[in-house]
C-alpha cells in the first residue's frame, strides 16, 4: 500500500476500519494500486456468465474506467475447481508475485464438497486456512477483503449442504482477525427473498451475468468504489440488472 508504513507495521495496525479509511486515501491518491482478486470457478467468472462479464471484470471498469485510475492493476487469479489450500500452496504466482494492495479472497464453494472422490474438510480447517490467507497477506501489507460465498440451490447441489456453515467461517474469521466482509451469502438470500435467487443463478451454485452483477454491486458498495455522479454509468447499469433478474427470476 502506498503509504509510509512498513508491510509489518501495517499487519500489526490492521483493522476492517483502518483498512477501509486506508483504501479510501489511496483511492483518492496519485500512487497506483494492485488489485489481486482470487477464488475458484466463482471469481474465475467463465462459462456461467454465457458471454456476460464477471464481477472482477465489472471492478477493473469501476477502478481504471470510472474511478480514473488507469495506472491500477485489477488481476484476477481465481481458478475453477480449487480450494482455499489450492491457492496457499500456489501462494506466489496467486497473490504474492503481484505485490498488492489489495486482495480479495471469496472460497468456500468447493472447499465444503462431500462426496466421492473428495475430501472432506471440516469448517475449522476451513476457517484455520482462512486465518493463515489472512496473516500472509497482511504481513505483506495487503487489505484483506472476504466476501463469504453466495447462497445456492441446496437441493440441487449435493455434496454442498454445507454453504451455511463455511459462509459462517468467513464471517468468524473476519471478525476475529478484524477483516473487511463481504457479505455476498447474506445479499444472495435477500435477493431470493430468503430463498434462491433464481434469476441470477446459472446452475445451483454458479452465478450468471446478473449474479455476477449482483457481487460487483456488494463489493463496490462495501468498499466504498463509487465513482463521481457525472462518471457514473456502471453502478446504474448493474442495479437495472440485478432488479431485472430479480424481477424475472
Amino acid at each position: 500500500m502506498p503509504n509510509a508504513e512498513s508491510p509489518a507495521s501495517a499487519a500489526s495496525a490492521a483493522s476492517a476500519a483502518s483498512d477501509l479509511s486506508r483504501l479510501a486515501a489511496s483511492l483518492v491518491g496519485p500512487e497506483p494500486l494492485n488489485w489481486v482478486i482470487t477464488g475458484d470457478s466463482i471469481t474465475h467468472g467463465l462459462v456461467h456468465t454465457q458471454g456476460g462479464r464477471s464481477y472482477p471484470e465489472h471492478l477493473h471498469e469501476l477502478i481504471r474506467g470510472e474511478l480514473g485510475r488507469t495506472r491500477d492493476a485489477v488481476i484476477n487469479t481465481a481458478i475453477s475447481g480449487h480450494r482455499l489450500t489450492d491457492i496457499l500452496g500456489d501462494w506466489d504466482r496467486r497473490v504474492a508475485s503481484w505485490r498488492p494492495d489489495i486482495v480479495t479472497l471469496m472460497i468456500g464453494t468447493n472447499d465444503m464438497a462431500t462426496g466421492p472422490g473428495q475430501v472432506t474438510v471440516a469448517p475449522s480447517d476451513f476457517a484455520a486456512s482462512l486465518r493463515e490467507f489472512v496473516t500472509r497477506a497482511r504481513a505483506a501489507g495487503a487489505i484483506v477483503v472476504l466476501p463469504t460465498p453466495p447462497s445456492i440451490d441446496i437441493p440441487n447441489a449435493p455434496g454442498r449442504e454445507r454453504i451455511v456453515e463455511f459462509a459462517d467461517a468467513v464471517r468468524e474469521v473476519a471478525a476475529s482477525e478484524d477483516v473487511i466482509l463481504v457479505d455476498q451469502h447474506a445479499r444472495f438470500t435477500e435477493l431470493g427473498n430468503g430463498g434462491v435467487p433464481w434469476g441470477m443463478m446459472n446452475d445451483p451454485f454458479h452465478p450468471n451475468a446478473a449474479g455476477h452483477a449482483a457481487l460487483a454491486l456488494e463489493l463496490a458498495n462495501t468498499l466504498d468504489i463509487c465513482p463521481q455522479p457525472d462518471r457514473d454509468r456502471t453502478l446504474p447499469l448493474l442495479e437495472a440488472r440485478v432488479m431485472a433478474a430479480r424481477l424475472n427470476g
